[in-house]
């Protein structure tokens, strides 16, 4: 990051106006989420990850939001261009919460974190009880902490005051339901190795500056990260190496999804041929179904045996076809385009299931019990005549794969070179891989997501993306970037929680997800 600034600034590039990009860049990640204004508290330290912070915090109080500042440092200590954003800010007193002189006499913005945590335990809890009071915490408004208080360059472990207001943010979060966005990445954390100080902050949301840090995606860092957003910055470029990761945000994907043309008609989209469902496990091959549907397939048909083909056909979509398959080999015989194989199958018939996954010439996605046919016999995924996606969940993956205790990313790249397959490795960061390939970690989601059916409705959009000419690749990078934005659009928009999510909530904002998807800034 500080190569790719360096470099910029040298092009002629103005320190201020790409603080100015990068802080309404923020403020756009926080209305994305909040769109309803609230009350948002600014952590700010000295140097220009807190004028980061406090751009943010001017452009939300522009669109309502009720501001407060806390600055970690004498304000003789900051950088001059944060002086003058935190003066920008304070030329608004009316606005800005509890702006009073602060008794230490480190700035006249209020009580400095400083003096907040020198003094006894007692100031900490009337400052919460401030907060309290004020009617934002445990009201229906959000409430909103920007971590501005260490940028890049700075590396664990945390001094005092930074740790003291660490402890405070978390708190916050914890006790009082804040929610926290930590600008470019959580203080404590380091960005190059993902190691963490012990009292990092832990975010909701992290939304870096131009590009996603190595310590950002590592698999110890994701639950203090959180949701991860890119504020892409024209001016700022990944330093030049070999691009052996990419995180899949919605500029970077948004180009895999084109405009249809007007004439276009249903043949032009994929005929998708869904295998899954079993006895006692229909819901499975209706999720898939209505995912394919959801995700722009032209056709879906619906293959399912004798036992539960009337209930299937009674409650499938009106959209697609049901069929009756007496022998899944059968089904090499059909003009399918595109497979979705394995959801809610069972492996009674394995034998047919792994000869279908082998010997059928189209491309398919293969999830769940196609999954843990293959694990008894992995060697197939050498001999398939077409092109294969798997989408295992942790537990699968170690079922296919032997666990040697690694990242994921080493276990997908493994994997990937053993076997000419496309892999989509699930998790609150979703890992797509290839062989030759770059790693592609998915940014969406959350953890309502944790529910049943949620891989069924991925394998339908997945399939359904490929029937329209995406690669399995990006099929997979957008697939996993839409069922999870569809899952936040129905916390933050539609009223869910994350204990009431339900993937019938995912195929709902489906349509959601494609249009912003297809309308995001470049």
């Amino acid at each position: 990051m500080r190569a790719a600034e360096e470099a910029a600034f040298a092009g002629g590039v103005e320190v201020e106006a790409l603080m100015d990009k990068a802080g309404g860049g923020v403020a756009q990640s926080v209305c994305k989420f909040f769109p309803n204004p609230g009350k948002c508290i600014v952590f700010a330290g000295k140097g220009h990850n807190a004028g980061d912070a406090l751009v943010a915090a001017e452009c939300l109080r522009q669109r309502g939001w009720k501001i407060e500042v806390r600055v970690a440092s004498k304000e003789s200590d900051c950088s001059e261009l944060m002086r003058k954003k935190l003066e920008s800010l304070r030329r608004r007193p009316p606005e800005i919460l509890g702006a009073k002189p602060s008794r230490a006499g480190g700035n006249d913005f209020g009580v400095t974190l400083v003096e907040l945590w020198a003094e006894a335990t007692n100031q900490l809890l009337a400052a919460q009880e401030a907060i309290a009071s004020e009617g934002y915490l445990g009201s229906r408004s959000p409430v909103v902490i920007l971590d501005g208080l260490l940028g890049l360059g700075a590396k664990p472990p945390l001094r005092d005051p930074i740790r003291a207001a660490c402890r405070y943010i978390n708190q916050l979060r914890e006790k009082e339901g804040a929610y926290v966005f930590a600008v470019d990445l959580p203080t404590g954390l380091d960005g190059d190795s993902g190691k963490a100080d012990r009292d990092c902050i832990i975010a909701d949301f992290t939304v870096t500056i131009g590009f996603a840090k190595p310590g950002l995606v590592a698999d110890g860092a994701l639950n203090l990260v959180g949701r991860l957003e890119v504020v892409q910055l024209d001016e700022l470029r990944p330093p030049e190496k070999k691009e052996n990761e990419i995180v899949a945000c919605a500029p970077a994907v948004r180009h895999l999804l084109r405009r249809r043309k007007f004439g276009a008609y249903k043949n032009q989209f994929g005929r998708i041929g869904v295998v899954a469902g079993s006895k006692g496990f229909t819901g499975a091959a209706l999720m898939t179904t209505q995912g394919a549907l959801r995700a722009g397939a032209g056709l879906v048909e619906v293959f399912v045996p004798e036992e539960v083909y009337e209930i299937v056909a009674a409650a499938a979509p009106m959209e697609a076809m049901v069929k009756l398959v007496k022998s899944y080999r059968d089904l090499l015989k059909e003009k399918t385009e595109v497979w979705a194989l394995g959801p809610g199958l069972g492996k009674s018939r394995a034998a047919e299931i792994l000869e279908l996954i082998e010997k059928a010439k189209q491309p398919m996605v293969v999830d769940a019990d196609g999954l843990n046919i293959l694990a008894d016999k992995i060697s197939a995924l050498k001999r398939c005549k077409g092109e294969r996606l798997l989408t295992p969940h942790p537990g699968e993956m170690k079922r296919l794969f032997l666990d040697k205790k690694e990242t994921r990313a080493k276990t997908a790249t493994r994997f990937c070179n053993r076997f000419p397959v496309t892999l989509l490795l699930k998790g609150s960061r979703t890992i797509v891989a290839e062989h030759d390939l770059p790693l592609s970690y998915n940014t969406t989601g959350n953890p309502g997501m944790a529910s049943g059916g949620m891989g069924d409705v991925l394998t339908g959009v997945c399939a359904g993306l490929v029937g329209q000419g995406l690669s399995l690749y990006d099929a997979a990078r957008v697939g996993a970037w839409i069922c999870g934005r569809a899952a936040e659009i129905s916390i933050f928009r539609g009223g869910q929680s994350e204990e009431s999510l339900l993937s019938r909530d995912v195929l709902n904002h489906l349509g959601e997800a494609f249009n912003e998807l297809h309308n995001s800034p470049v």
